[in-house]
């Protein structure tokens, strides 16, 4: 499906494409927590620019990669530019958590899409 995490000191990204639903949400799951591998301070951008359907099922791995990373006192920030994941958030009560960001160069300097400066909890 084209994920491929990727290192760049403490900032990892991880890419998806296609859908994200219950048949892909394991590989997806897999594929965060293989970014997440050693150890100190941790900053996750998770780019979904490539996804065309994605439903609730990727939460819950979401949402682990954002608790381990603020336990490793950094973030996780999600890139997306679709409806879908917005709505995604929307209904499990996440946009604070996943505002949005246009961009892994924005999601990395904390510009989210909508111009407010991103929490520093995200």
């Amino acid at each position: 499906m084209g994920r491929y995490p990727e290192l760049f000191d403490e900032l990892r990204v991880v890419r998806a494409d296609g859908e994200l639903d219950l048949t892909t949400a394991a590989a997806f799951a897999h594929d965060l927590e293989n970014a997440r591998h050693g150890t100190g301070r941790l900053f996750l951008i998770v780019d979904l620019r490539g996804v065309t359907f994605m439903d609730g099922s990727v939460l819950a791995p979401l949402c682990a990669a954002w608790e381990e990373c603020h336990e490793r006192l950094g973030w996780v920030r999600v890139v997306h530019t679709r409806p879908g994941p917005g709505l995604v958030f929307r209904a499990g009560d996440l946009l604070g958590r996943f505002p949005r960001y246009a961009n892994a160069h924005d999601a990395w300097k904390g510009c989210t899409a909508d111009g407010a400066p991103a929490d520093r909890d995200t």
